[in-house]
Order: C-alpha cells, then sequence, then structure tokens
C-alpha cells in the first residue's frame, strides 16, 4: 500500500514484476485523491478510501486491511509477499536463483524472512541518488537491522503487526541466503523533503522521519565490516535472540553492525 510515492514504487514495480510478472503484483493506493499510475501495465491496482488516524493508529488498520487481502490472495497463490514499497527481498545473487524459484524450494513456515539490510547513504562518499541507476549501483553501506527482518512471506493467513514487523501469535524464521533492503534512508534529501510534506506532517509523522536520518548518520561515522562474516553473525543472533516485550521480533543486543554490501549486489535493484 502505498501513497503518493511513485518514486520508490516504480522500483518496487520494476523489481518484483521482472521477478514474479506484473500479474501476480497487488498494489493499494491509499487515497482516491491520487491517479491510478500509467506505467505499470497488468499490476493489479486499486485505489482505497484514505485510511484515516496518525501514524501508529493508521498503521494498525493498514496492516489488518493488508492482513486480510492477503488470505483472500492465499485462496489462489502458495505464498504471499507483503512489503512496503521501499523493500525488496533479494536472494544472493551467488546462488544463482531468482525469487520465485528461491521462494519455491524454501523450508516450509507459516512465515519466511530476509535478513535485514538498512541501506543509507554516505554522506562522506556518496552523492545524491540518481533513481534511473540500480540504487545499489550508488548505496554500498548498510546496517544491519532488527526492525527490517520483517516476515514478508507468509503461507497462509495471518494477522501482520504495523509495518508488517511481526504476526500475531507466531515466532519467524529467517531463511539462510535471502536478505530484505530496505531504502527509506537512501538519501539524506529525499528525507528532508519529506520533513516539508503537509499531508505526512498533519499524519504525525515528523519524529518517525526524524528517526531516518540515525541510519545515514550511523553508515556515515562507521566502518564497515565484512558481508559475509557479519550477516552470518546477524542471523545466528536474531533467530536465537528476542526482546523481552515482544517475543515475536528479533534482537541483537542493540549492535549497530554496518557492513559494505558487495559487488555481485550492485545491479539488481
Amino acid at each position: 500500500m502505498a501513497r503518493n510515492d511513485e518514486f520508490f514504487l516504480r522500483k518496487w514495480v520494476s523489481y518484483y514484476g521482472g521477478e514474479l510478472g506484473m500479474e501476480n503484483l497487488y498494489v493499494y493506493l491509499d487515497g482516491k485523491d491520487q491517479p491510478v499510475p500509467d506505467w505499470c501495465p497488468g499490476v493489479n491496482v486499486t485505489v482505497c478510501e484514505k485510511i484515516p488516524g496518525k501514524v501508529v493508529e493508521l498503521d494498525r488498520r493498514r496492516l489488518a486491511f493488508l492482513s486480510s487481502e492477503a488470505a483472500g490472495l492465499l485462496e489462489r497463490y502458495d505464498m504471499v509477499i507483503g512489503t512496503d514499497a521501499d523493500e525488496f527481498l533479494v536472494p544472493d545473487p551467488d546462488l544463482g536463483m531468482g525469487l520465485a524459484e528461491f521462494l519455491s524450494n524454501a523450508p516450509e513456515h507459516v512465515s519466511l524472512s530476509g535478513l535485514g539490510v538498512d541501506v543509507g547513504q554516505h554522506t562522506g562518499c556518496e552523492d545524491e541518488i540518481d533513481p534511473s541507476r540500480p540504487f545499489l549501483s550508488q548505496r554500498r553501506h548498510a546496517l544491519l537491522s532488527t526492525r527490517y527482518t520483517k516476515p514478508s512471506v507468509i503461507t497462509r493467513p495471518v494477522s501482520w503487526g504495523s509495518g508488517f514487523h511481526r504476526i500475531k501469535g507466531h515466532g519467524f524464521h529467517i531463511v539462510k541466503g535471502l536478505y530484505l533492503f530496505h531504502f527509506g534512508y537512501l538519501d539524506l534529501k529525499r528525507i528532508e523533503a519529506r520533513f516539508s510534506d503537509k499531508d505526512r506532517l498533519a499524519g504525525g509523522w515528523s519524529r518517525h522521519l526524524a528517526k531516518r536520518a540515525r541510519t545515514i548518520a550511523v553508515v556515515s561515522r562507521k566502518k564497515a565490516g565484512d558481508w559475509e562474516r557479519w550477516t552470518r553473525f546477524a542471523r545466528r543472533v536474531q533467530t536465537c535472540v528476542r526482546p523481552p516485550y515482544a517475543w515475536n521480533k528479533p534482537a541483537m543486543f542493540n549492535l549497530d553492525i554496518v557492513v559494505r554490501i558487495p559487488d555481485r549486489f550492485s545491479k539488481i535493484i
């Protein structure tokens, strides 16, 4: 579900359409004041009444709606992927498999998660993002994040919590070789522009948007570690450790682990 977010939605449609087929994509536009895009032929686009409420309340209603839609889709599909427009599930290119083949061979669980990779702009060496080029050819630094290790793939009807961050009543399974790349913090100027968006400010998003600058600050300050070593470490820790307030979310001792994204991912997104 997206609202006035063509920048990321174009990339989302391009990536998932190429991996799964345009006819298997379902996009919900939050608000009938938005035009139906003419650049995603074949995609199932539904324009909805705008969901009311401030950030937390709005997101709960949004995910209740999307959980219901996913349950309906599972009558026709074996799996449903739920993500925000700035999130991309990617199998490791070294495996030589696309997303559909990878998930078809994954172990059977109620949900499957990719390891959260929160991509940020390194302000010391990376310029403003060019949307015409692959994101990962321009961004090479990321924070390994429990927040984005989400139960994005489901195999039976469930109730997602706010932001797809958890599934009510179920744990999660982090799949080796699968990553969830989050790009919400990939460009400082884009974040600053969102601060001036009256629609988001009216919805109480100012504090949420301010948090987005943290990822940029961390990846710009800390030296990046080895991808293979630290993704392996993060997957093991997040599989075993839970926060005391939410057993169905991963934890990692509040560690800020910055990694350099390998070149093999550079042309995927």
